[in-house]
């Protein structure tokens, strides 16, 4: 493994003594209200920006086993015991199912005093596109009556930390993830969380209400209704800069920041640092710092510099380009060891660093970053001489990585937002990759819960802006039928067909008597295609407000549903679902096929064309064998037909695989190493990769899927992968090997050509069986080790 995922696998280590998975949360708690109350701080707007401090000091004679407690907040919070930081949440989800965290504080206690200490932040108005609120609050309730002790109420001491103000962040692209922070150390509260602090001039902590659990005995809720969350603690490990690439206004010795250097910038002085991550990160950051009183400290965060909005370039290179991007603001109190620490994570790989010193030098003592995010491990594994797979595998992975936390995320710099589209692809990734299915549980309840009463569901969610993507709810019903293939835990996708029903049933209020969609409302988003009639993403519609790609789409799902509820719902969905698709078929290949261009078009008018289509119409069957091998054949060569970007071909592979096409698999890869070559360390956004909004987007990580199932051929054959099927298009590829996760352990292949003989290697895990396809002929493969001379 290279250097690229070594990092990334690290989990819980390093700074911060947090830990992953505490105990579930005890049954009584799920159904009584709790003993603890929502405090907050006396005297402060219920739903102003605020930085608030909260405290308990408890005595214990011993210390203790075990000490478990629930802990959640409004907005976040972050948790320290004896100073230490054990917990930050809570995980987001919305105000009727809001998450707290369970937590075993023990390691953590001494015998004698301990402080039990909270900061809670309110970002208001300000506050990422992803958060929702209710009002300032936190909450923390101890599970046993030994533990109840801690429990919040007015025993507890607040106040506000009067240091902190929001800078609100303006930015030439669209951008939702937050406020910057100015901090004012001269106001600081320090030291605050440890057991010595004296709190007598804080006030009593108001309470508000007790806390009491989603789906509780309670008839009337008054606040959050609370849920444990069901994913752990995101990973915290210490992560250092690599490399200054410019200074101006001071000499900075060659070891910083790569490695702790003091830099003292004289008194009177603007000294500027451009500091080089050297890949793009999503980290805490962490400033220590000494002396400069009133100076002023600017740290900016960006993930590449501009030749010129919007044009980025080669990701390397630095001279002649403009930074641009969001920060954070510092004053100095003239004080030794003062240190920085970001509310929330930054994304970025080029820091600007601006120190403006008054009358007073400014030492920089150490700046590192704090990295986070969901703590998945990379399990799987391809060897191959080709070093290049091996390089897009690694920057998928760290793609995948950053746009995933507490859920999913389209991006991690702009937006931070789950969006379905782009977790169908997301959830596969950590499937394929890690076999970790605990935050695509979890995107798949937020979603369902989003769900409105006429049907369909939020494009995203959790997200305190609604919008409305109906073909996003239409994939929604692909992310459950991944799932329920290749996830281990089928009974959790048969709770959720009724939402798929009311779905359906939304879309059946749109429909012409035969079938066609017409006049969908909302955003009928399908790709960020560059063409003529495609507008903010949505393809050609024709005057009667149809669309072949919103058939299709619709087709698809009408598929993808009846095959879930024959197998584990209820059978007459099943037959209505396959009347409804099988009616589609006819209209769909009467109303848009093309018979000279031997086309399907985007829309009745038959004047525009496209690759999305024309992959949407092999993938739902609407083509026989061989019109399916003529029709790929244009996917791949026709330059007139509107060109899938980064994200769509996901689906355009596919595709192109099931037309017989697999071998060529390696020839698509273009828009992955142009992105190489502009030296990039993630997936881009769109395919224009100069000019692109966004450096992150794991919607465009589906090798990190399509390297196991397309090249190695390792795919489901059975609901809850209880079959495995192994057909390999190993192209030109003479040497190669593999394994992934599976439920029950791990699939691995070996394909070795020696004198044109194939040596085939396949280990499956206990208790499963499968198939193995090779040049059309199929072998049956048990559990344990197969070995096939081919």
């Amino acid at each position: 493994m290279n250097q690229l995922l070594k990092f990334s696998i690290l989990v819980f280590v390093v700074t911060t003594g947090m830990y992953a998975d505490a105990q579930p949360a005890d049954s009584y708690f799920l159904k009584k209200p709790w003993n603890a109350y929502w405090i907050t701080v006396p005297g402060e707007q219920p739903n102003g920006y605020g930085v608030y401090l909260f405290r308990k000091s408890i005595d214990l004679s011993a210390k203790p086993a075990s000490f478990i407690i629930y802990v959640s907040a409004d907005n976040r919070y972050k948790l320290f015991v004896n100073g230490k930081l054990v917990s930050v949440g809570p995980a987001r989800g919305d105000i009727e199912h809001w998450n707290f965290e369970t937590v075993d504080i023990a390691p953590y206690l001494q015998a004698g005093q301990n402080s039990i200490a909270a900061k809670i932040w309110n970002e208001a108005e300000l506050r990422p596109q992803a958060q929702l609120t209710l009002r300032t609050g936190f909450i923390l309730q101890g599970v046993t009556a030994a533990e109840e002790m801690i429990n919040t109420n007015d025993s507890w001491k607040c106040i506000r930390d009067n240091s902190y103000q929001p800078i609100k962040i303006t930015h030439p692209d669209y951008y939702g993830a937050g406020p910057g922070e100015q901090v004012d150390m001269k106001l600081h509260i320090r030291n605050w969380e440890g057991s010595s602090y004296n709190d007598d001039e804080w006030k009593k902590a108001q309470t508000l209400f007790r806390g009491v659990p989603l789906n509780g005995t309670e008839g009337t809720i008054e606040g959050w209704m609370l849920t444990p969350s069901v994913i752990p603690q995101m990973e915290m490990t210490q992560q250092r800069l690599k490399q200054l690439r410019k200074a101006e206004g001071i000499v900075v010795s060659s070891t910083f920041p790569a490695i702790k250097t003091a830099v003292t910038i004289p008194a009177n002085t603007t000294a500027t640092f451009l500091l080089d991550q050297s890949f793009l990160t999503n980290a805490y950051f962490n400033l220590l710092f000494s002396g400069g009183k009133n100076g002023t400290i600017t740290i900016s965060y960006t993930e590449a510099l501009f030749s010129k909005h919007p044009e980025k370039g080669n990701r390397n290179e630095v001279e002649g380009k403009t930074f641009i991007g969001r920060h954070d603001s510092i004053i100095s109190d003239g004080n030794n060891g003062q240190l920085f620490t970001t509310l929330w994570w930054r994304t970025f790989r080029y820091i600007q660093l601006q120190v403006i010193t008054k009358e007073e030098p400014l030492t920089i003592d150490d700046i590192y970053g704090t990295f986070t995010g969901y703590p998945f491990e990379y399990k799987a594994r391809l060897n191959s001489e080709n070093a290049e797979l091996n390089t897009i595998l690694d920057i998928g992975w760290r793609t995948a990585r950053l746009c995933a936390a507490e859920t999913y995320m389209d991006c991690p710099y702009y937006e931070q937002l789950q969006y379905i589209g782009d977790t169908r692809i997301q959830g596969l990734v950590s499937l394929y990759n890690s076999g970790d299915d605990r935050l695509l549980r979890h995107a798949i309840n937020l979603m369902d819960q989003s769900r409105q009463p006429e049907g369909v569901t939020f494009s995203r969610h959790p997200s305190h802006i609604s919008q409305f993507i109906p073909t996003f709810s239409l994939w929604y019903i692909g992310v459950l039928h991944d799932y329920w293939m290749y996830g281990p835990d089928t009974t959790f996708i048969k709770n959720k067909l009724s939402g798929t029903r009311e779905i359906l049933n939304y879309f059946r209020n749109y429909q012409f008597t035969d079938g066609s969609l017409k006049n969908v409302p909302y955003w009928m988003f399908t790709d960020w295609v560059e063409d003529k009639n495609w507008d903010g993403g949505v393809g050609p519609v024709g005057k009667d407000g149809s669309s072949a790609l919103q058939d299709l789409q619709l087709l698809w799902a009408y598929q993808l549903a009846a095959e879930m509820e024959g197998r584990m719902g209820l059978p007459m969905y099943a037959v209505l679902y396959k009347q409804y698709a099988n009616q589609l078929k006819q209209t769909i290949r009467k109303k848009y096929w093309d018979d000279t261009k031997k086309l399907f078009a985007d829309r009745m008018e038959k004047d525009k064309f496209s690759q999305h289509t024309n992959t949407l119409a092999i993938l739902t069957g609407l083509v026989g064998q061989k019109e399916m091998k003529a029709l790929s054949h244009q996917l791949l060569t026709n330059k007139e037909l509107a060109a899938a970007t980064i994200y769509f071909k996901y689906y355009l592979h596919l595709a192109l695989v099931k037309a017989g096409h697999g071998n060529q698999y390696l020839d698509w890869l273009n828009i992955w190493r142009e992105n190489i070559g502009m030296r990039l360390t993630t997936w881009t956004e769109t395919s224009n990769v100069n000019s692109t909004r966004s450096d992150c987007h794991a919607w465009g990580c589906s090798p990190n899927i399509e390297f196991f199932r397309t090249i190695l051929g390792i795919q489901s054959d059975a609901p809850g992968f209880a079959r495995i099927k192994i057909e390999p298009h190993l192209g030109a590829i003479k040497n190669i090997s593999g394994e992934m996760p599976h439920p029950k352990g791990k699939i691995s292949v070996q394909y070795t050509n020696k004198n044109d003989k194939w040596v085939i290697d396949i280990s499956l895990p206990a208790k499963t069986s499968g198939s193995f396809t090779w040049k059309g002929k199929n072998y049956s493969l048990k559990e344990g080790k197969n070995l096939l001379q081919l």
